[in-house]
């Protein structure tokens, strides 16, 4: 495994260098691309949401019909988590598109918007870019193995398996796409080729500049 993340790392590695040599000639098709990259995980991850709809909807029919009919099937069971997954992993790449990922807020806000860029590029690097890469090595086997095999939930009457199993490597594999997206963006951005797409704001700064709105209508 370590072998493995090793190669990772130094792909990453390396795709930064190439992008930092480059920068000057092949900044406009590099930006193509990542815009590119971007679109392709907005539309997916803004479609995918109604999944959230159909798992309530599925979910709230599942609960009528075991109340009413005194019933129940594995497999509508089963569809509510396909559904979540599918909004769960199909999104997150365009959740990092957005920067609505977790992070923690009190450090990260202490620093100028240029560190916070290095930040996220190290982040990007280092963490995000490896896991991704790792991910997707790991589940295409797992995925075609259980294509193959027909693989079945051991529930009885519940659904085939390796749907939801495509999902994980889709879902990585937009995520890793997604990644080196963000890495040419911000290389972009501190090199002064692109506005900050998602300038960041920490909740101090946010509740500081609702203060003083809020102070300029009471004056007014």
């Amino acid at each position: 495994m370590n072998f493995y993340i090793g190669i990772a790392i130094a792909a990453v590695v390396l795709l930064v260098f190439l992008l930092g040599v480059f920068a000057d000639t092949r900044m406009r098709t590099l930006l193509a691309i990542s815009r590119v990259i971007d679109r392709v995980n907005e539309f997916i991850g803004k479609w995918v949401a109604w999944a959230i709809f159909a798992a309530i909807f599925v979910s709230a029919a599942n609960a009528t019909i075991r109340k009413v009919f005194n019933s129940s099937s594995n497999a509508w069971l089963e569809l509510q988590w396909y559904l979540f997954g599918i909004a769960f992993l199909m999104a997150a790449a365009y959740t990092l598109k957005q920067s609505e990922h977790i992070r923690i807020d009190i450090v990260y806000g202490m620093w100028s918007r240029r560190v916070q860029h290095w930040i996220d590029l190290f982040g990007h690097v280092f963490f995000l870019m490896p896991f991704t890469i790792l991910m997707v090595f790991y589940f295409v086997p797992w995925f075609l193995l259980s294509y193959r095999t027909g693989e079945v939930s051991t529930n009885a009457g519940g659904l085939i398996l390796w749907p939801a199993k495509g999902l994980l490597l889709i879902g990585f594999f937009q995520l890793a796409v997604q990644g080196v997206s963000e890495i040419i963006k911000k290389i972009a951005i501190m090199r002064g080729y692109m506005d900050d797409p998602n300038p960041f704001v920490s909740a101090h700064q946010a509740a500081e500049e609702e203060g003083k709105a809020l102070a300029g209508e009471i004056r007014t």
